[in-house]
């Protein structure tokens, strides 16, 4: 698939949560001093917990002076379009042009019926959004005569035009289906799908394929649409760069909420995948004759940021000499041994291990790197996977309160509360699912080929997979019982429970076992 060759953007996502309005507007100026292009929130007005959106962005732009804004995406059922058009016009004139306004159809149709909106098939909801973006481009095309015409199944609109925004407002859209990828192409200035929701990293060249062709049917250039990808973990640099320069990605958008991780992701990450991407358009490389794995260097201090301890050393798999684990720069997560459930999904103790490390082995700053991605990548499971416990101690909390609630708000608040564990729940899962396979299909057999010793460690790993796949899928049978009767929760707990235990078990393990090894061998 093509480069289009548009600037790259480096930008981060945020939960509006009303809980920490501060802390959100801090991270948001945060990110606008470590240098990033964009900062995106999250929208969703069924959940009491969030602040609302479009007040937030409002507030931060004028909290901030340089930084892009967009929400991340807005539900078009909840925002009518000419309203939207004026209320991004007057944020776009009032943040001196850095307002963009990203649209989804809406994907939680409980929760949005439950605000009032009517609702709408899948069909029906991407009919409206076909509707809305001309309705919403001529409110901004205040150089036509007349008034906004329009009358059409879902919005009949007859109103003046204005106010025009102070630049040219992209209207970027979340799109996976066929349909939507193809009103893309015709009529939006940007897509954005989110990595987690892909099944593979490939789609996005099936996406750009669809996108392309009906933009060329409109007679439109493929170069007239962005193409942003919200990232479901942190990646290296050298990934971004092949998927900017594959998949042709101008704008990466990264969800966190920890300021170390931002100022790695703007000063260090940023830069090296702005260099690779320059390097390769001032002077594309020849096609290769074999697949070397990719690496990136950032800075020493990132690199060692994590030497492990002369006690942790013996995780590295068939332990280490002291010297050589803190020559590595990563401490693998050690099994702390607690478990949840009584339910076993594989025999520990036969567990293979790989050859012993070179004790004299130095690495590199590169390669202490690419060890400590590994833990990295699994320290964000983790961190997602308390993240999720925790939202089901607090579903739970309402569960238990439900006999004493009485009101409408009360009783709508547990719903909405349900809603969001199952989004949340769902997005994990496929989170863990993306991870797996591109270990499957990229990482693993790299190592195979780098260090045939490595492949009885491999294929347990791969059986660890599937092994924790299946569970995946008693947790999405439990998550469906669960929206359908939220008495089902006490079941959902235990599948969750099992999935800690396999998860965090199998990650220790797989850091054991391969961080060194990719060390040497590279991502």
């Amino acid at each position: 698939m093509p480069d289009y060759g548009h600037e790259l953007l480096f930008s981060v996502s945020f939960v509006p949560s009303a809980h920490q309005a501060d802390t959100v507007v801090a991270l948001s100026q945060l990110a606008e001093r470590a240098g990033l292009d964009l900062v995106t929130f999250s929208d969703h007005p069924y959940q009491p917990t969030f602040l609302d959106t479009w007040t937030l962005l409002g507030y931060v732009a004028a909290a901030t002076e340089s930084i892009r804004l967009a929400g991340n995406v807005h539900p078009l059922p909840l925002r009518p379009p000419a309203m939207l058009a004026q209320a991004a016009a007057s944020l776009d004139i009032l943040s001196h042009g850095r307002f963009e306004l990203a649209l989804g159809t809406g994907g939680y149709w409980d929760a949005i019926a439950s605000m009032g909106a009517p609702r709408l098939t899948p069909g029906q909801a991407v009919d409206a959004l076909e509707e809305a973006i001309p309705i919403i481009r001529a409110a901004w095309d205040t150089d036509a005569p007349g008034t906004i015409g329009h009358h059409g199944e879902h919005y009949q609109v007859t109103a003046p035009r204005g106010p025009r925004p102070a630049h040219d407002i992209g209207i970027w859209l979340g799109a996976y289906k066929p349909r939507m990828l193809r009103v893309t192409g015709r009529l939006a200035d940007g897509w954005l799908p989110s990595l987690t929701r892909l099944r593979s990293i490939g789609e996005l060249g099936e996406g750009n394929a669809i996108i392309d062709e009906a933009a060329a049917e409109a007679g439109r250039s493929p170069r007239d649409i962005r193409r942003l990808l919200n990232l479901g973990e942190e990646l290296p640099a050298a990934q971004l760069a092949e998927i900017a320069l594959t998949y042709g990605v101008s704008v990466f958008i990264l969800a966190i909420d920890d300021p170390s991780r931002l100022q790695r992701f703007a000063q260090e990450t940023a830069p090296a995948v702005r260099e690779l991407v320059a390097a390769e358009r001032t002077h594309p490389a020849p096609p290769p004759t074999s697949t070397p794995a990719a690496t990136t260097t950032p800075s020493p201090a990132a690199a060692l940021a994590a030497t492990p301890t002369p006690e942790n050393a013996s995780n590295l798999g068939a332990t280490p000499t002291a010297e050589n684990a803190s020559n590595l720069g990563a401490t693998p997560t050690p099994d702390h041994g607690v478990r949840l459930t009584d339910v076993r999904v594989w025999d520990e103790t036969t567990r293979p291990t790989g050859p012993a490390p070179d004790p004299t082995r130095h690495y590199t700053p590169a390669e202490q790197a690419n060890g400590r991605h590994l833990i990295d990548v699994h320290d964000h499971l983790r961190a997602e996977l308390t993240q999720l416990r925790d939202l089901i101690d607090q579903v739970a909390s309402g569960v238990i309160d439900a006999g004493t609630a009485r009101s409408h708000i009360n009783t709508m608040t547990m719903r909405q509360n349900n809603w969001t564990l199952g989004a949340y729940c769902e997005s994990y899962c496929r989170l863990v699912t993306m991870h797996h396979t591109a270990e499957d299909t990229m990482v693993f057999p790299h190592l195979r080929r780098a260090e045939p010793a490595l492949t009885p460690v491999l294929d347990r790993l791969q059986e660890e997979h599937h092994a924790i796949h299946k569970i995946i899928e008693r947790v999405d049978r439990a998550l469906v019982s669960f929206v359908g009767d939220p008495d089902g929760l006490g079941h959902l707990r235990e599948t969750v429970d099992l999935l800690t235990d396999s998860l965090l078990s199998h990650l220790s393990y797989e850091e054991r076992e391969l961080v060194e090894p990719l060390a040497r061998h590279g991502l």
